[in-house]
């Protein structure tokens, strides 16, 4: 039996932080693939508090400083950091479903108001390092990363609170296989450790999170989120992703990891996004969250 956690569950139907209408129901999807039941099973104690409230409407697609929507995300990241502070406040896990990776910069704002020196681990096919400046596409879900480390427009840099909410050297990125060329120097600047799929296919997924799990103990990390997107897993276990990159984790290789995350004792809070229940089959994507969760807190085979 594992040690009974209490958790709490929060979705965030938010879509405004890139192109493809539908990751606005990814928390609906989750909750559908059996998210709280499965957690139950396993023992611990789990509160649904519901989803940020987040304004439905057409969607203009308006740029401020070449960045798309930036008053929406701003202000449901806003609300996000509220309530994960609060979580947390109240010595619950929080376990957060989205929605475009945009979120997560609220998603840390709100940790950030409880742990001085943050691990993260950044579970994804894409850097998410991208500013105004070097992004492609203007897409906030490219730019989590960066706004977090304190690099970017000043709006979600100063999201809820001012400045920088966790350290470069306390970042890991694992399944990195599609970085824009701003991203690339930006990684290098900052001296992020990354796992790209080169590593993983080289020496292994358990080499891998050994080495992940190393490095930020060796940090004296005082919490660990992860932040996991469905599309570092290959796209062929998660069609329902909006940016899918062929040649990615495989489905044992990501439980591998999840497991491995489960036996450190150490993981404080998560986030699953980028769910897209409209180019999904069958809400396959959203099963395989389930399942990773599962396999994140502690579900065993025997």
């Amino acid at each position: 039996m594992n040690e009974q956690m209490n958790i709490s569950l929060l979705g965030v139907p938010l879509d405004y932080g890139q192109s493809r209408r539908g990751v606005d129901m990814g928390p609906s999807a989750i909750r559908y693939a059996g998210a709280k039941e499965r957690l139950e099973a396993i023992g611990h104690s789990v509160t649904d508090t519901g989803d940020v409230n987040i304004p439905a409407g057409e969607r203009v697609g308006q740029e401020t400083s070449g960045l798309k929507n930036l008053e929406e995300v701003t202000a449901a990241c806003t609300e996000l950091a509220e309530r994960v502070s609060e979580i947390v406040k109240s010595d619950r896990f929080p376990l957060v479903f989205g929605g475009d990776h945009s979120m997560a910069i609220g998603t840390l704002a709100g940790l950030a108001d409880h742990y001085s020196n943050l691990g993260v681990i950044w579970y994804d096919a894409h850097a998410d390092i991208n500013t105004g400046d070097t992004s492609p596409s203007g897409n906030i879900h490219g730019m989590p990363l960066a706004a977090s480390l304190g690099i970017g427009h000043e709006r979600l840099v100063n999201l809820y609170k001012d400045g920088q909410k966790i350290k470069p050297e306390n970042v890991v990125i694992i399944g990195a296989r599609s970085v824009d060329p701003g991203e690339r120097e930006m990684i290098k600047e900052l001296g992020i450790r990354v796992f790209t799929m080169h590593e993983i296919d080289r020496d292994g997924m358990t080499a891998v999170m050994n080495e992940a799990i190393s490095y930020l103990k060796s940090r004296n990390i005082d919490g660990l989120h992860l932040s996991l997107d469905l599309d570092g897993l290959d796209p062929l276990y998660t069609p329902g992703v909006g940016t899918p990159v062929p040649g990615g984790i495989s489905y044992r290789e990501s439980h591998l990891a999840m497991e491995m995350l489960q036996d450190t004792g150490l993981l404080t809070s998560a986030e699953f996004v980028e769910v897209n229940p409209i180019l999904d089959d069958k809400n396959a994507t959203a099963d395989v969250a389930v399942g990773l969760i599962g396999s994140l807190f502690g579900e065993k085979l025997l």
